[in-house]
C-alpha cells in the first residue's frame, strides 16, 4: 500500500508533462497541417 505514495505522484507528472507537452505542440503549430503528410508519400521525387 505504501507503493501508492510514489506511483499516484509520479503518475501525476507524468501526465501534467504530456499535457504540457500536447499545448505546446497546438500552440507552436505542429498540429496545423493533417493533409499533406498523407499527400506526400504519393507523390514522386
Amino acid at each position: 500500500m505504501s507503493v501508492i505514495y510514489i506511483v499516484l505522484p509520479l503518475a501525476i507528472v507524468i501526465g501534467a508533462g504530456a499535457l504540457a507537452a500536447f499545448i505546446w505542440a497546438t500552440r507552436s503549430g505542429q498540429l496545423d497541417d493533417l493533409e499533406t503528410p498523407a499527400h506526400r508519400i504519393l507523390t514522386d521525387d
